[in-house]
């Protein structure tokens, strides 16, 4: 590339989640340069074309404040003191805004792209500087805290109309933010993608004889539905049903232990903590169905790795998932918090024929391949970043 972008991808944290290093990698094989910024919680090996100004600790923390303070008092001398002018208006405390704001002001990105809604306010200023400032609409940001804080409804109603661009992860996701001003022509849906190269597909089986293998994959938290979900092992089992639940994410949650035990689900139901990425992926492959149980979501990113790893999917028919799963095709749609509805349909599952898991699982996919791939993802996001600067 001629002229490649500055583009900073802000998490708060270095390395971020799975789908922002996708993003990441993608972007600086583009030969983009990429700027991270935020605390470095894991060491990483360093990558062709990616910046990473991060601290770990009080002592790095300090150095970089003495470092950037110093070369914004040398080289952009005017920018620093207009930048300080904003930070004392803030009324927050100035020296942890210099440590976040110094680093970015100096390097100066083409582009900023903030990850998390609820941090727009913060990151407003770079708009001052020539920067140029996108957001990424993401499941909790958008779809519950502001329904939950109306001063954080508010801060995205002021500030969302002055916002360059948005990222949706979804089309449902979208048309939420719009009802806080995000401008339909400022925004483009861009689908979460795999690396399906690294997501071997596998043709597999129900194997009765061992009885119905079911996981569910993500943290505790109300929105995941488990709750729900125990619910509906209840019902299985009164049905006779042979299965086995697992979630991986949950390890001491005290309602869902009550509940299991008031179940009586203790042989039929295992909670995991959390594990790594490659080991999440070894326990989807394993099972036969994935269920998604949640309330909310923008579009799940386990559902995504199911369906491209084989593993037939049930999930609840919220936020973007209807976009991705077609009921009775490529997988099931279920109500939300509709424990009956979840029991019957797994009850269907681990009664398909090869025949009929096998083509569900096939058309699974091929939505993928189709709609998620990797390639699509940066692709898209390269269209909407060249967009912006082109505004």
């Amino acid at each position: 590339m001629k002229n490649p972008i500055k583009i900073a991808i802000y998490s708060g944290v270095v390395p971020s989640t799975t789908f922002i290093e996708r993003l990441i990698d993608g972007l600086a094989k583009k030969d983009h340069k990429i700027y991270l910024f935020g605390v470095q919680n894991k060491k990483i090996a360093s990558r062709k074309n990616i910046h990473i100004i991060s601290y770990v600790n009080k002592i790095s923390k300090f150095l970089l404040l003495i470092k950037y303070s110093f070369l914004l008092s040398l080289y952009k001398t005017n920018e620093k003191k207009r930048l300080d002018n904003i930070i004392f208006n803030t009324k927050k405390n100035s020296r942890l805004l210099k440590v976040k704001y110094y680093p970015v002001l100096y390097h100066c990105p083409d582009i900023f792209h903030l990850q998390w809604g609820k941090g727009v306010e913060d990151w407003i200023w770079v708009q001052e500087f020539g920067m140029k400032l996108i957001l990424s609409l993401r499941g909790a940001h958008i779809n519950y805290s502001p329904i939950a804080d109306s001063r954080l409804a508010n801060k995205y109603v002021n500030l969302f109309p002055k916002l360059d661009g948005f990222h949706a992860v979804s089309k449902s996701i979208a048309s939420e933010a719009m009802k806080y001003n995000a401008a339909l022509q400022k925004t483009k849906v861009v689908y979460s993608g795999l690396d399906l190269e690294q997501m071997s597909f596998q043709l597999k089986e129900i194997d009765k004889k061992c009885g119905l293998k079911i996981i569910s994959i993500g943290r505790e938290h109300w929105k995941k539905g488990y709750s729900y979900a125990l619910n509906s092992m209840k019902i299985l089992k009164e049905m006779k049903i042979d299965f086995h639940y697992t979630i991986v994410g949950v390890e001491n949650n005290e309602e869902l232990l009550y509940k299991r035990s008031q179940f009586g689900l203790e042989n039929e139901v295992t909670f995991i903590g959390k594990m790594p990425f490659e080991e999440v992926l070894k326990n989807i492959k394993s099972a036969d169905v994935l269920v998604l149980s949640s309330v909310e979501e923008g579009i799940a990113n386990v559902v995504l790795e199911a369906m491209a790893l084989g593993t037939l999917v049930v999930s609840t028919d919220c936020g973007g998932m209807n976009e991705v799963i077609i009921n009775n095709e490529n997988g099931y749609l279920i109500p939300i918090r509709d424990p009956e509805s979840m029991a019957s349909t797994l009850f269907k599952v681990s009664d398909l024929s090869l025949k009929n898991y096998q083509n569900i699982t096939c058309a699974a996919r091929k939505t993928i391949e189709k709609q998620h791939s990797h390639e699509k993802m940066i692709h898209e996001m390269n269209e909407l970043y060249l967009k912006v600067l082109k505004n």
